[in-house]
This record gives C-alpha cells, sequence and structure tokens, in this order.
C-alpha cells in the first residue's frame, strides 16, 4: 500500500470519526432520535422473537465464520452487536439463544457476551457456556455442526448474519424446510445471492450494518447509520462531479 492510500484512508477515517461522534453528541442533547425506514424482515423478526418468548421456544442465531483480525471483521462485530441486542430481547424466556460460529475467537465473544447479557438480566441461573460453540473451523464443518441446531425442535427462528460464502444456501434451506423463520444478512456478495433465493426477505448489501440501529438504536447507533447516508451521498458527488469534468476536458 503506497502513502499516498494510507493518507487517503486516514483522511477517511477521520472525517468519519468526526461525523459519528458530532451526530451523537446532538443526538444527546436533542433527545431525539432520527426516523429510519422501515424494513419488513426486522419488523418481522421482532414480532417472532416476541412469539420465541411467549412460547418457550429457542432462538438459533449464526455468526459466519469471518475473523476478527481480517477485512470481513466489519460483519463480526456486527453479528455480535446483533447478538447482544436479540440475547436482551429474549431475556424474559426460559430459554436462551444457542449460538454457533465458525471461527474460535468470534465463539470466544459470543460466550462473552451471552454471559454479560445474563448478568445484565439477572439470568445467570440460565447461562450456560456451551450454549455458544465453535460449529467448524472450514465452512462446511461448520455448516454441518450449525445445520444440527437448526434441526433442533425447539429451534423456531433462526438468524443468519456475518460473513459466508455460497455454502450458507445449506442453513436457510434447513430452516425453509422445517418452517422457522429466517432473518439473513451477509457481506459476502455470493452468500447474498443465495438468501435471495432460499428466504423470503433477505437483508440486502448496507442493509447488514444497519442491523444495531434498527434492533437498538442509541445515539451512536444512529449517528453511524446517518454518517453511512451522508458518505454514501458523499461518494455519488464525487462520482458525478468527476464525470462531469472529464466529458469537460474530452470536449
Amino acid at each position: 500500500m503506497s502513502a499516498d492510500e494510507l493518507l487517503i484512508g486516514l483522511i477517511f477515517f477521520l472525517i468519519t470519526a468526526v461525523l459519528i461522534l458530532t451526530m451523537t453528541l446532538r443526538q444527546k442533547r436533542s433527545g431525539i432520535t432520527p426516523t429510519f425506514r422501515k424494513i419488513a424482515a426486522l419488523t418481522r423478526f421482532k414480532r417472532a422473537v416476541s412469539l420465541s418468548v411467549e412460547e418457550g421456544s429457542r432462538i438459533h442465531i449464526s455468526l459466519g465464520n469471518a475473523s476478527i483480525t481480517l477485512p470481513a471483521s466489519a460483519s463480526a462485530f456486527i453479528s455480535l452487536t446483533a447478538l447482544r441486542r436479540i440475547s436482551q430481547l429474549s431475556s424474559e424466556g426460559d430459554n436462551p439463544p444457542i449460538v454457533t460460529s465458525g471461527d474460535a475467537v468470534l465463539s470466544i465473544l459470543s460466550q462473552d457476551t451471552l454471559h454479560e447479557t445474563a448478568r445484565e438480566s439477572h439470568t445467570l441461573d440460565l447461562y450456560n457456556p456451551t450454549l455458544a460453540a465453535l460449529a467448524g473451523v472450514t465452512p462446511l464443518a461448520y455448516v454441518s455442526g450449525a445445520l444440527e441446531q437448526i434441526n433442533e425442535e425447539e429451534v423456531k427462528t433462526n438468524v443468519l448474519i456475518g460473513n459466508y460464502g455460497s455454502e450458507v444456501g445449506f442453513l436457510s434451506s434447513a430452516a425453509a424446510e422445517k418452517g422457522a423463520y429466517t432473518l439473513a444478512a451477509s457481506d459476502a456478495l455470493p452468500a447474498q445471492a443465495v438468501l435471495y433465493a432460499t428466504t423470503e426477505q433477505p437483508l440486502i448489501g448496507e442493509e447488514l450494518f444497519a442491523l444495531p440501529a434498527y434492533l437498538h438504536s442509541t445515539p451512536m447507533h444512529s449517528a453511524s447509520l446517518q454518517t453511512q447516508d451522508l458518505l454514501r451521498g458523499l461518494l455519488v458527488l464525487i462520482m458525478l462531479v468527476g464525470a462531469i469534468l472529464k466529458l469537460l476536458g474530452a470536449v
């Protein structure tokens, strides 16, 4: 990576950090939470979580196989944030969520997340570290381990969030055959294509990164989502200006 690329990356990082910090402080001072467009899949998912608590069934959360040391780590942190909020929403039930992952560090962090949520909700008597398991260290081994949890009789809702390949189709298809509701999102294009064909309402593209703001709209989560929109608009503007300048230069 050249010095110019590093400089551009640093500038982009600083702009993003300043925007998030500014918007977070503004929301805290005003007390006004921004309104986002409705995503049907998330509305249905919240209803599925409520039904799971009422029925005493269990939610299976698959975190993917992204390593936190690789570029796909963004999806891993998003999946952990979603896990925390889902475990909070389901803490009133008798059956804590089951979590599977394909990375050892991600598995340890998911155990810690479940433990922290159980401590906060005073349900440590229900906490069991084996509920967050390393299902497999290769994509197909991971799918094999996660399928066992999907096929558990008490699992009625599945959440597939994170970095996957096309093998995620085995998980979504198994959930569909069982009649379980599935919320699915991935940062990888092959997985998005498969999920679009095998699930009713998958989250597409940047909707994965909007998940924390929709599940738990803290000022920082809302500010990060607003920053995404601003940066997207800025990028489009830069592309348009560049195209116009190129056309003028050609003329």
